[in-house]
């Protein structure tokens, strides 16, 4: 007959298995054990958690009311004024049209947190929490979240004209302001978006260096070689094409209300037309000129949003 192996044990023993992991785990629990030196100096001197450090004397403090981060002057935010940058302006102008109660707070690039403008930082709900900003891609989700509704076309050819300014308008706008050879740059680029950021010389010629190579950079994914006539051309068909599309109507597609489209379309109408940047080179002004029905939105939206800035 086999044996009872379980007869080698005495009573209440564990078997050997057991013996050996019960062994195992004493060592591990051994080794991460704090040693008796350490554990007296412990004692004696306790560990202390320390309230998290405040925030930077430059960083977003919290405020009442949203706070949309823009390219502005100071005197302009103070205002309400529109930003001179057509998409900081895009969002800045949908805001309005949400009825959302906002401040504007002069910024750069370099203080967004995804690294490009506009973005917005929600009031604080307590003054210990840090809110988190909003970057222009959620700003309709969060809109939508404050109870507030903005107009929108259901049309087929919604995207077809949005490309018409998110390419052919806005390549002709790049081509215009901050290339090497444009006009524009000394006049109205280099005044905005570089003399404010330092007086150093060499920052700035740093700076200017950026703002060009981006610029080339961004109109060099749409074509394989920069023609700035070519540029002017497509702008000006796109302006054509927009101005048959609004006709006798005050708001694109036929909206009873301004949608983000007229948002889209106010933020180059509005700068183009604005004389007190200093355009030199004016080509593209011209061509928006010619048509009075885009001029007379931007003015409707410019005097009941901007209380005619």
């Amino acid at each position: 007959m086999p044996s009872d192996k379980t007869s080698d044990h005495k009573d209440g023993a564990p078997p050997a298995g057991q013996t050996s992991f019960a062994q195992h785990t004493s060592k591990i629990r051994h080794f991460f054990s704090i040693p008796a030196p350490v554990k007296v100096l412990f004692d004696k001197v306790p560990v202390l958690t320390y309230p998290p450090n405040d925030l930077p004397q430059r960083a977003p403090k919290p405020a009442r009311i949203p706070s949309l981060y823009v390219f502005i002057k100071k005197e302009d935010a103070a205002a309400g004024r529109p930003s001179y940058n057509p998409s900081c302006l895009k969002w800045q102008t949908f805001l309005n049209f949400a009825d959302i109660n906002h401040r504007l707070m002069p910024s750069s690039n370099h203080a967004s947190p995804s690294g490009v403008l506009p973005f917005l930082l929600p009031p604080s709900k307590t003054p210990q929490e840090a809110p988190t900003p909003i970057t222009s891609n959620k700003l309709v989700k969060y809109v939508e979240e404050q109870g507030k509704t903005v107009e929108e076309s259901s049309s087929m050819r919604y995207e077809a004209y949005q490309s018409l300014i998110d390419h052919r308008i806005r390549d002709a706008w790049v081509s215009i302001h901050p290339l090497p050879r444009a006009l524009n740059f000394s006049a109205v680029a280099y005044h905005l978006y570089v003399s404010p950021t330092s007086s150093n010389p060499l920052v700035r010629a740093s700076i200017s260096h950026q703002l060009r190579s981006a610029a080339e950079a961004e109109l060099l994914k749409h074509t394989a070689i920069i023609d700035t006539d070519d540029l002017y051309s497509e702008a000006d068909k796109a302006f054509e094409a927009l101005s048959i599309l609004l006709g006798e109507d005050s708001w694109f597609f036929g909206t009873s209300q301004p949608t983000l489209f007229d948002a889209s379309i106010f933020a180059y109408t509005q700068l183009l037309l604005d004389d007190e940047l200093g355009w030199q080179e004016k080509k593209l002004c011209r061509a928006l000129r010619r048509r009075a029905n885009l001029v007379q939105h931007r003015e409707r939206l410019l005097v009941r949003y901007f209380g005619g800035s």
